[in-house]
């Protein structure tokens, strides 16, 4: 007979025996018990950061993932992933685990390629110890930090400028067109050579010889058949040479559809070279005398007057046989184009020189060309807000000795340093945010970009994050601490990248991080001739000794010592 009490005991132990059953048929199938709450991460971080981009990290960063649960451990190597961008190579990471394996603590195996992209990817194959998938994968792009290691042996200032100068020159040397000896447009250009770029070359010639990098009868030479060439072989339109020449015909190449003609402000460039030449090559020497003579003969032929179209009170840009005044561009400050009017005010055939109405109403628009505001402290004289790329301020000013100088409307002392100080202040400002901007790595102007693009980067909606090293090099004059601080920087920080056979490459971006392959003749060329001027002055003192350009700019208001 049995008892309740036994009847109770023999329920329990059933109830015991199903337990024991069903547990070993769940085990047996490999299932879990449900997990109440998704499984995801809490916190992601790199050196306690926690924003999707970051720029300038370490190279052997900290990474910190915080879950809501322990981690499977066994599938952390695939699900956290680090590879670098541009190579699609993945870096292995060293794991250690805290809090109960619900923290994740990461660091590169190997210390990570300098100012490299990666991207730092936690997947949602990741599961909990408990099987769950990670419900909220996500990633973060990193930019790696500069190498600050010097790439180069360290020399004096002096040294380094001599240095910058000379490999700079080979481009207008080495490179120059084997048949006219012009600058070629840049150094993927073949016959294409540039006529504003060959001024500027010929101002480098110039600045060769003063230095011994060449021979006086090598650069004499040299700028013989540039002016035999320019003399007897280029089309010209009124005196005015084409934008792009054929460096083995002569023959114009179109710049453009409708700009295959006369271009008033490359010419003006070029002339700006070739009287600064004139004045160099003085002595009683046959190639010399000739050179001299020609110079003359093609400052003589350029119908400034014809530019005004019609005799209107300000000078165009261009004109063509076939499209006529079709692209209608008048060449009104401010802008890089002083040099035209004041060598159309210079111009030796009274029947060729405009008179001062068309710089006061077509260059000056009547004082319009004022700015007067202020940016970072300093007041512009003149031009756009922020004062634009910074080549407004050199290329007419490798010849145009802007100190002291002075007419109706700025100081263009002021002009040339303030505008170059607004642009280096601004880059240190940096409102959109660029990598790598900074008291060092300063200067926007136009320059080659990524793609395959050009750009006026300039303060401003033209700010692409370019830095241009011809920018701060080229304004050495203006701001000799800052360019010089600045050039230091892209030969010795980023000279494996930037410094190539004919000086510093035309542009770079850290951000992405890119730097261009190419040298340009516009670039280039005011580098060697503004470390010139600051230096010695040479090419200033030249060019402002043209009686021409004494009396021309005299006749326009300018005042200057130097006139």
């Amino acid at each position: 007979m049995i008892c309740k009490a036994d009847n109770r005991y023999l329920v329990v132990q059933l109830l015991l025996l199903m337990v024991f059953v069903g547990c070993k048929k769940n085990n047996g199938g490999g299932s879990q018990p449900p997990v109440s709450d998704p499984f995801k991460v809490l916190s992601f971080t790199v050196n306690g950061n926690a924003a999707a981009t970051q720029n300038g990290i370490s190279r052997t960063p900290a990474i910190k993932l915080s879950f809501n649960a322990p981690v499977n451990r066994s599938g952390v190597s695939a699900g956290v992933t680090l590879t670098q961008s541009s190579t699609g190579t993945a870096t292995g990471l060293q794991a250690t685990y805290q809090n109960g394996d619900s923290v994740l603590l990461l660091q590169p195996a190997s210390a990570l390629t300098p100012l490299a992209k990666y991207t730092l990817e936690v997947k949602n194959i990741l599961t909990s110890q408990q099987g769950a998938a990670l419900t909220n994968g996500s990633s973060i792009n990193l930019l790696t930090v500069i190498d600050s290691s010097d790439k180069f042996p360290t020399i004096t200032d002096d040294a380094l400028l001599n240095k910058v100068q000379q490999q700079t020159f080979k481009y207008f040397w080495d490179f120059g067109h084997p048949v006219s000896g012009m600058a070629r447009e840049r150094n993927s250009s073949g016959d294409i050579v540039t006529t504003g770029g060959t001024g500027f070359g010929v101002m480098a010639i110039v600045t060769a010889v003063s230095r011994g990098f060449i021979t006086r009868t090598d650069g004499a030479a040299r700028v013989s058949k540039i002016v035999n060439f320019l003399s007897n072989q280029c089309s010209t339109y009124h005196g005015a040479f084409a934008h792009w020449i054929n460096g083995s015909t002569g023959a114009t190449i179109p710049f453009s559809t409708n700009d295959n003609g006369g271009d008033l402000v490359e010419t003006a460039l070029l002339m700006e070279g070739l009287l600064t030449a004139r004045q160099y090559f003085s002595t009683a020497d046959a190639t010399e005398t000739d050179i001299r003579n020609k110079v003359n003969t093609l400052y003589n032929n350029i119908e400034w007057n014809w530019y005004r179209q019609n005799d209107q009170n300000v000078l165009y840009w261009h004109w063509s046989t076939d499209k006529g005044w079709i692209i209608n561009q008048q060449i009104s400050g401010w802008n890089e184009a002083l040099i035209v009017y004041v060598l159309a005010a210079s111009a030796p055939n009274s029947a060729n020189r405009i008179p001062p109405v068309v710089y006061t109403n077509g260059w000056a628009r009547n004082g319009a060309m004022k700015n007067n505001n202020i940016y970072f402290g300093y007041t512009l004289p003149l031009g756009p807000d922020l004062g634009g790329p910074l080549f407004l301020e050199h290329y007419s000013f490798l010849g145009i000795n802007p100190n002291g100088l002075t007419d109706t409307y700025a100081d263009y002392k002021t002009q040339v340093t303030n505008h170059t100080k607004i642009n280096y202040e601004y880059c240190i400002g940096n409102p959109r945010q660029w990598f790598g901007y900074s008291n060092t790595c300063w200067g926007l102007t136009a320059s080659d970009i990524p793609n395959n693009g050009y750009n006026a980067n300039a303060p401003g909606n033209s700010d692409l994050g370019v830095i241009s090293p011809t920018a701060a090099i080229s304004s050495m004059p203006y701001t000799p601490v800052e360019s010089m601080n600045a050039l230091k920087f892209f030969y010795y920080k980023l000279g494996d990248k930037l410094w190539g056979d004919y000086g510093f490459y035309d542009a770079f971006k850290l951000s992405d991080p890119w730097f261009a392959s190419s040298t340009l003749a516009i670039d280039q060329g005011p580098q060697i001739v503004m470390i010139e001027n600051y230096r010695t002055g040479l090419l200033w003192n030249l060019f402002m000794s043209c009686p021409e350009v004494k009396t021309g700019m005299k006749s326009l208001g300018f005042q200057s010592p130097n006139l």
